[in-house]
């Protein structure tokens, strides 16, 4: 499956790279662009109008996975990175038409991301049998009541899917981070759909970074952001590698943990932590650092996570 795995991908990156022209030029055409909120910096604000939903694009790659794979492991990875692309379109649509910042309710958003993920793991359950146990080192393992066990990946897939969210704030920031992160999943797996998935999908997103990069042509929006952080969300739930979770999503946690940071911190004291939240306009507003420099650093934060994740899974599993 390799070689044809690589046709696919090579196939999902042309198709990208060729058809995003003709998808901006529709978003421009239909005035579906991002409406920009009055806080962010000035050299944001210039960003208003640019057309959103790019993230539309990787339908291709999910289309073409599931043209040349039907094995229904395959089917389910499409399909989370589907649904909650969807919730993410629905955030889009509603800022881009209504050139509300705002988007949609995020009440309703987080009913439909555990609504999605609690019908997602009862599927992928019945693909292939997971264990309700969090692996430790080696052959060890804690056990969990599977309620419990539901309970915390539920959890855990929702606020990993958010955290990768709000890492898309910057030209090209989250598909630079996000490579390393599907090419991790690309090397360990030993399910030919993931492989074939992983490498689609940094296929996929190598074609749009094209447009993507600074200044961007188009911005993916929760559209594509969502679906990512859904998929990779479950990827890690399927691989059953949680405790190298928190450095290998080590950019992603800390984007939504200095949100968190800072909404509690000005609650209680009427003070920042930060210049801005999350962290990457941080970066920005106190040093001084172009949004290329912000990525190119994030980046190789998550290559390095990647490649120390990558030994520490030869040592501990």
């Amino acid at each position: 499956m390799e070689w044809t795995a690589l046709g696919v991908s090579a196939l999902s990156f042309a198709s990208v790279a060729l058809l995003t022209p003709a998808l901006i030029r529709g978003l421009r055409t239909l005035r579906l662009t991002q409406p920009i909120r009055a806080e962010l910096p000035a050299d944001h604000q210039a960003k208003k109008g640019t057309p959103l939903m790019a993230g539309l694009i990787f339908l291709v790659g999910v289309l073409l996975v599931g043209l040349y794979s039907h094995s229904p492991l395959s089917l389910f990875l499409c399909a989370a990175f589907v649904l909650f692309g969807a919730i993410g379109f629905l955030d889009d649509f509603k800022k881009a038409a209504y050139q509300d910042p705002r988007g949609a309710s995020g009440k309703m958003k987080l009913a439909l991301q555990f609504l999605f993920t609690f019908a997602l793991i009862a599927v992928l359950f019945q693909i292939v049998p997971l264990e309700t146990s969090i692996a430790v080192y080696g052959d060890w393992k804690l056990d969990m009541a599977p309620i419990v066990y539901l309970a915390v990946m539920s959890l855990f897939i929702v606020g990993s899917a958010n955290a990768i969210n709000f890492t898309d704030g910057l030209d090209g920031l989250l598909i630079v981070v996000a490579i390393p992160t599907y090419f991790f999943f690309f090397v360990i797996s030993d399910y030919p759909e993931v492989k074939l998935f992983c490498l689609t999908m940094i296929a996929c997103l190598l074609g749009l970074l094209i447009y993507n990069m600074y200044p961007a042509k188009a911005f993916m929006g929760d559209t594509g952001s969502l679906a990512i952080g859904g998929s990779l969300a479950f990827l890690a739930m399927l691989e059953k590698v949680e405790l190298l979770i928190p450095l290998l999503f080590l950019v992603y946690f800390a984007e939504q943990l200095s949100v968190i940071l800072q909404v509690w911190y000005f609650k209680r004291t009427k003070l920042r932590i930060f210049r801005m939240t999350p962290i990457h306009f941080h970066y920005s507003l106190k040093y001084g650092w172009s949004e290329n420099r912000i990525v190119i650093v994030f980046g190789l934060v998550s290559w390095l996570c990647c490649l120390a994740c990558l030994l520490l899974w030869k040592l501990m599993y």
